[in-house]
């Protein structure tokens, strides 16, 4: 009797779209909201910019497209 072999289990392979709907579902999952900042909030972030690129700080900024 001989062996089967190694085979790989692609349980969704035959439906491609199946594929592109739970990406999609991933993406969305991992969305985060833009936050609403007041005066003072960006006034601060304003000044630390200032500040950082007077005295040479590295500085991390995340942004929102």
């Amino acid at each position: 009797m001989e062996s089967r072999g190694m085979k790989k289990w692609l349980p969704f392979a035959t439906m491609p779209e199946q594929y592109i709907g739970l990406k999609e579902v991933i993406n969305k999952q991992l969305e985060v909201d833009q936050p609403v900042l007041t005066e003072e909030q960006m006034e601060q972030m304003n000044f630390t910019l200032i500040e950082a690129l007077h005295t040479n700080q590295q500085v991390y900024l995340t942004y929102y497209k």
